[in-house]
């Protein structure tokens, strides 16, 4: 049989075989605390815990075959129909094989199974703080077969029962509603839903309690129980009261245009340590990463993207757990439309009504690179296997996805839009969809014929860049306005466009005004903007005005010029962000030096009032310095930013999110003598920015720097850390410690992330995170050869999550000239064979590396 991957051809055998009914699912998480348990694999293997599974399924084709999924290390029985199997002739590590199936089944299998300390399957975290352990599940896409015995894909739904064994003194939550029993916990059962949604979180978690109540038109009431919780640790920092109202406001706009109640009986929300993922969406119990816990000052497009991430998940309730996808292939059917949904519900239902700008700032960046990446794939994927499932979680799937549903709205209309999402709910509920699943739906609400959209837009990959070309008569007047649509040669489709094309003008206050906008169709290589003929001639030209479409946006030489030097004059801030968006993609696309777009933001950036895009364009900065600034200007750019960030430091108010913003900033650039001294006196009180609050955070973020140029050594790092011995503060501790500039370090750091397993899955990004560092290239680059010896090994030996890590994290692309990018392409050429979700991650890698290879001679070209 195959190991722990599971192809989408097995996975449509199966599901045209087997239909599920039910699993009754028992754990015994006792073991989570004390010593491990007598009888555990080995006496250094993984901790172990009892699960006992009963499944309850029929069979299209009596007598045939199939297989159930487990990764465990041992199974104590295996009963199938009453008939007790041998686990070592059936169980081969990660499938039970099932043959001679009746009409209808019943399974039976009793196993120990692993804790993990890679934030896959059964989490165990012991809090350093304290030392209480906290357990959580993680699933997606297909790790509950770590926890229990299963048929692990999307389109076997089917109900649950789950009964917990837990520790005295702890509480137990499931997805359905539980109940204390004799030394543990039963839950409700669950509607069908699919295996990698269901969830189990258990420890001593604080717990706090609210309730959501709705009156329907009909005078029916739904009171859904709410609840959140996360480590005791974090209790005195959490804003449990903000979580619920974002709740609330969630829960009553998508009741407002969905017209199907929430289905799911509770709602919890839980915030777990060393969460791998932003949060996962399953039904009753969310998990969150606990960092959306604020324990410092945090600004408001912090409280933005938790805000965000709570809508998302929520949407998911109907895009994703009431109706899910049959297989991988159609993971937009989900992502997609919670990324948009989270969005569309934070600007009309909550306090963030700017949140379209962070979208276009921010997620849309996440998106235009992953389209301009080799890997690159339509929306609607070819997804084959779990692998591939894995690294589809991608800009592509989420953000370039609810960009095109953002353009459907306008194209098919708002209200037409919603109703089909009505009738899609109602008429799949609780079941699995395709693609034509929802087009049909749509086709109907709207009366459009959606077959060459679709086609345009989710099954072809690429990306557009819009461009105007504008003709002026003697006396400045506008004689036509075109919009030339280009495509990579890779990707050669041109697509429909929606956009509107807005002209601005300087006014004499300094402002940058639109004084005209019209909206039109984009179609083919050049169309004509008719209803702008006549306008007087405008200083800039903004296609895709108010970001109705996904696509690159280019200026025609004019706009260019206004741009350079009155971009911060603009005062419609999504109409700043698209231009800052677009100055950024010219100098990915080594169209613009990389020097040019740190003096913009040198010059620009202390204007602009949105924190959100103050941030993104503070991490383009210093991405323009690293990847894409000629080599012999890096330390020229490094001074100027530095000189930049602390003089606009100075300058913000003080107590300012602007003040915080731009802190943070100036210690991520910081390397000369007086810019160190300056974070040292912060640190230890003898420098003072008025204003500032050097919070626990802050001083993690001062301190990195000083580590990273050799200005705190061991011992003022362990200091820190007694200062604040938590989970978080280890977390930045062990960066800290890997961040110091010495060879030693280096190789430490190397063999606790290579070499050996013994870090938790949030201690080896952290490492990884401090031992990659800007100012230390030379230190690191005897590193380069060692990785593509290591990766294959790395891949085949370690989680996928933390095989995913350590390719991404450690890849060479720090390293000067081209020796890294041909010794990537030469590992390619020689490793053809190789896993194809590692081969992809390389590849993408090294596109990135080629990209600013570009970019570099780019800059040098302009000296």
């Amino acid at each position: 049989m195959p190991g722990e991957n599971l192809s989408r051809d097995e996975a449509r055998e199966r599901a045209g075989l087997l239909s599920v009914d039910g699993y009754e699912v028992y754990l015994d998480l006792r073991s989570a605390v004390g010593d491990a348990p007598a009888g555990d694999v080995a006496d250094d293997g993984p901790r172990t815990f009892r699960s006992v599974t009963t499944i309850r399924f029929r069979c299209a084709d009596p007598g045939a075959a199939t297989f159930a999924d487990l990764i465990a290390p041992s199974v104590t029985a295996v009963t199938l129909n009453g008939t007790g199997l041998d686990p070592a002739a059936v169980f081969d590590g990660s499938r039970i094989a099932l043959e001679e199936l009746r009409a209808e089944n019943v399974l039976v299998v009793d196993a120990q199974c692993a804790y993990s300390r890679t934030g896959e399957g059964m989490h165990r975290f012991v809090d350093p703080e304290d030392g209480e352990v906290y357990l959580y599940t993680q699933y997606e896409p297909a790790d509950a077969r770590r926890v229990f015995a299963n048929f692990e894909q999307p389109d076997l739904k089917a109900p649950y029962r789950f009964e917990v064994s837990a520790p005295e003194g702890w509480t137990v939550w499931s997805n359905g509603a539980g109940t204390p029993v004799d030394g543990g916990w039963r839950f409700a059962e669950t509607k069908p839903i699919s295996t990698y949604i269901t969830a189990v979180v258990a420890g001593p978690y604080h717990y706090v309690t609210d309730s959501y109540r709705r009156t329907f038109d009909d005078g029916t009431v739904l009171e859904i129980p709410l609840g959140a919780m996360c480590r005791k640790g974090l209790a005195r920092h959490f804003d449990a009261d903000d979580v619920f109202l974002v709740t609330k406001q969630g829960l009553d706009f998508f009741h407002d245009n969905f017209d199907y109640p929430y289905p799911f009986g509770k709602y919890d929300q839980a915030f777990v340590p060393e969460y791998n993922l932003g949060a996962m969406e399953n039904p009753g119990l969310v998990t969150f990463r606990e960092e959306y816990i604020y324990r410092g000052q945090v600004t408001q497009a912090a409280l933005e993207r938790r805000a965000n991430t709570l809508l998302h998940e929520m949407a998911h309730m109907w895009f994703g757990d009431l109706v899910t996808m049959e297989w991988w292939d159609d993971l937009w059917l989900k992502e997609s439309f919670a990324d948009f949904m989270g969005v569309f519900a934070l600007v009309e239902a909550t306090r963030f009504t700017g949140a379209w700008t962070t979208f276009a700032n921010n997620r849309k960046s996440w998106a235009y690179r992953a389209d301009q990446l080799p890997s690159t794939h339509p929306i609607t994927a070819d997804i084959r296997d779990l692998e591939d499932a894995k690294l589809n979680f991608d800009g592509i799937t989420y953000a370039k996805g609810a960009s095109v549903l953002k353009q459907l709205v306008a194209y098919v209309g708002r209200d037409a839009f919603l109703a089909g999402a009505r009738s899609y709910f109602k008429r799949n509920a609780y079941g699995n969809t395709r693609l034509g699943d929802l087009l049909s739906v749509l086709e109907e609400t709207s009366g459009r014929d959606l077959t060459a959209w679709s086609r345009s837009w989710l099954e072809t990959a690429g990306l557009n860049s819009l461009t105007p070309q504008v003709m002026y008569d003697a006396d400045g007047r506008v004689t036509e306005l075109a919009v030339i649509q280009e495509a990579a040669a890779s990707h050669p489709t041109l697509r429909p466009h929606r956009v509107a094309v807005g002209l601005y003008r300087r006014l004499p206050d300094g402002g940058l005004e639109r004084f005209a906008r019209a909206e039109t169709d984009v179609e083919g290589p050049r169309t004509v903007v008719k209803e702008l003929t006549g306008a007087e001639r405008p200083d800039l030209v903004l296609v895709n005005d108010d970001d109705l479409t996904y696509c690159k946006i280019r200026f025609d030489p004019a706009s260019l010029d206004t741009l350079r030097d009155r971009l911060g004059d603009l005062s419609d801030p999504l109409a700043r962000a698209l231009c800052w968006s677009a100055m950024w993609n010219l100098t990915r696309d080594a169209l613009m030096p990389a020097r040019d777009f740190v003096t913009l933001v040198l010059t620009h950036a202390g204007r602009e009032s949105d924190i959100g895009v103050l941030q993104m364009l503070h991490a383009w900065a210093r991405s323009a310095l690293t990847h894409y600034a000629a080599p012999d200007w890096r330390e020229e750019g490094g001074r100027l930013l530095a000189e930049g960030a602390l003089r606009e430091l100075r300058y913000a108010e003080p107590g300012s999110e602007h003040q915080l913003t731009w802190a943070r900033f100036f210690a991520s650039v910081a390397a000369s003598e007086a810019d160190l001294q300056l974070l040292r006196g912060l640190l230890d009180g003898t420098a003072k920015i008025d204003g500032l609050a050097v919070d626990q955070e802050l001083r993690w973020s001062f301190l990195e720097p000083l580590a990273a140029h050799g200005r705190a050594d061991e011992s003022v790092i362990g200091a820190e850390l007694a200062r604040d011995d938590t989970a978080s503060g280890k977390r930045h501790e062990v960066r800290c410690m890997a961040a110091r500039p010495s060879a030693a370090v280096k190789a430490q750091v190397w063999a606790q992330v290579v070499e050996s397993d013994a870090l938790s899955n949030a201690l080896v990004g952290a490492a990884i995170g401090g031992f990659v560092q800007p100012s230390q290239r030379e230190l690191i680059a005897p590193y380069a050869t060692r990785y593509f010896e290591a990766i294959e090994r790395v891949w085949s030996e370690r989680s996928i999550q933390i095989g995913i890590d350590v390719v991404r994290g450690l890849f060479p692309g720090l390293q000067d000239g081209r020796g890294a990018l041909e010794a990537a392409e030469s590992w390619l050429e020689t490793h053809r064979n190789a896993a194809p979700a590692l081969r992809r991650l390389v590849l993408e890698a090294a596109d990135d590396l080629a990209r600013g290879l570009r970019g570099q001679e780019c800059d040098a070209a302009s000296r």
